[in-house]
């Protein structure tokens, strides 16, 4: 289990890069409207770093808990996994705008705290939901 929550940490602050990288090349360069920047950037950054972050799940950290490879357990895992994602996406935004209201700490602060309990609960419904153990 060490092992699996090690690998889960190095590939979400991949995707963490990924996610950042992606954002700044659209808002930067493709888009140049508040709604370009602050919900099209996002959105697209936040989908292509959770791709990443279901391939390094699916082939990696839990793979051996994938009893059938093919296209149909693939999307079944992947739908889950987003889904799951977003919600935890919603629950990472409450918390760095609570630790922002409470504490008045710089965004990048409260961010990195947000990311810090939205990631145990991301890493907790992979183990126990999406990837859970078969009896």
């Amino acid at each position: 289990m060490i092992n699996r929550i090690i690998l889960f940490i190095v590939t979400n602050g991949f995707g963490t890069l990924i996610d950042t990288l992606i954002l700044w090349v659209f808002s930067a360069f493709v888009f140049d409207t508040y709604v370009g920047d602050y919900i099209i950037s996002p959105i697209i950054s936040f989908e292509v770093a959770v791709l990443c972050n279901f391939f390094s799940s699916y082939f990696l950290i839990w793979k051996n808990r994938v009893s059938k490879r093919n296209f149909r357990s693939f999307i079944r895992h992947y739908l889950g996994y987003n889904l799951t994602s977003s919600g935890v996406f919603v629950i990472k935004m409450g918390f760095l705008l609570l630790f922002e209201l409470l504490f008045s700490w710089n965004v990048i602060i409260c961010n990195l705290l947000a990311l810090c309990i939205s990631g145990s609960i991301n890493y907790a419904i992979s183990e126990w939901i999406i990837f859970k153990q078969k009896r």
